[in-house]
């Protein structure tokens, strides 16, 4: 059989105490919960919706225009639903949207849902606490020391007064939510997913007193602290911003010539050999000149050309001339 938690004045589980018959053996029905809930949604409606007929509408007691001659239909009254600022046909009106569930149905519903928290490990139960005054931090604590179940959010914690120093050190608390015994219905014990009693309130919910067994509770430790490094002085941030960055060297830029070393004596000796080639094809062209000159000379053109030039008459100098020359 399932126990529930007891929780001592600093968090700690220091006892357990068994289920009342009552809850302990009533099985979990699904149906019977989901029409519980569904009835107790639809009974928290307002239902306070409202819109006029037209014979609520203010106006619209004198027929608009006669009935023949005018060429345009009938109309009796200018609030009628096909006119604007006319009635509403079928609307809304005040009413009860509440369902009626048995008694028994509704009890079993709310029974089954109790058991399954507490089947779960996600219920719990305060004992006295004795605070002087609200003190949100020290619910926080007391919150860290329970057992684990009951740190699934959102926790829903059922108190006798919600004026009391309890509730006011709980209900600052994100994803907690304080709630009178008197006011707890199956659709608060199932939206939630860890669920924390008052003594008294659970006492009176079941009618059972409850009994019980104390054991030896062991604090949780506190949490470490993360120590951060300190922030920087705002004139050593400043220096560092308004200093020029270096430029980071690169090993590659440094390897890449050692890289194309290869392709760069290739290209060397390349050059050489057309150079050497060049200068072989000057000495023979040099070599073959004499050569090709004394074949012009010895040819019969050339001959007839230089005797012309020994028979042509000499020009005769003049003084300008031996002074230009």
């Amino acid at each position: 059989m399932a126990s529930l938690p007891v929780l001592d004045a600093d968090g700690l589980a220091a006892g357990s105490a068994a289920l009342s018959p009552a809850i302990a053996e009533q099985p979990i029905k699904q149906h019977l919960i989901h029409e519980t809930v569904v009835a107790e949604l639809a009974a928290r409606r307002a239902g306070t919706h409202s819109t006029r007929t037209r014979g609520q509408v203010r106006g619209g007691g004198s027929k608009p225009w006669r009935q023949k001659g005018t060429g345009r239909a009938r109309a009796g009254s200018s609030r009628s639903p096909i006119w604007t600022g006319g009635g509403i046909v079928f609307g809304p009106t005040p009413r009860s949207y509440g369902g009626k569930v048995n008694r028994k149905v509704r009890q079993q519903a709310f029974r089954a849902a109790l058991r399954a928290h507490v089947e779960r490990g996600s219920a719990a139960v305060m004992d006295a606490t004795d605070w002087d005054a609200p003190s949100t931090k020290r619910g926080l604590e007391y919150l860290r020391q329970a057992p684990d179940g009951i740190a699934a959010r959102p926790l829903l914690v059922v108190v006798e007064d919600v004026h009391s120093v309890v509730a006011r050190s709980l209900r600052n608390i994100d994803g907690v939510y304080v709630l009178a015994g008197i006011e707890l219905e199956t659709v608060d014990v199932v939206a939630t997913r860890s669920i924390l009693f008052e003594k008294a309130v659970w006492e009176r919910i079941t009618r059972d007193e409850l009994t019980v067994e104390t054991v030896s509770p062991k604090p949780k430790a506190k949490p470490a602290v993360k120590k951060s490094a300190p922030p920087a002085p705002a004139n050593a941030v400043a220096d560092a911003e308004e200093a020029p960055a270096k430029p980071k060297r690169s090993r590659a830029k440094k390897a890449a010539p050692a890289a194309e070393a290869p392709e760069a004596e290739v290209a060397e000796a390349e050059v050489a050999e057309a150079e050497a080639l060049e200068e072989a094809a000057v000495e023979e062209a040099v070599a073959e000149a004499p050569a090709e000159i004394a074949e012009l000379e010895e040819s019969p053109e050339v001959e007839e050309a230089v005797a012309e030039s020994d028979d042509a008459p000499e020009a005769e100098t003049t003084p300008d001339a031996e002074e230009k020359a």
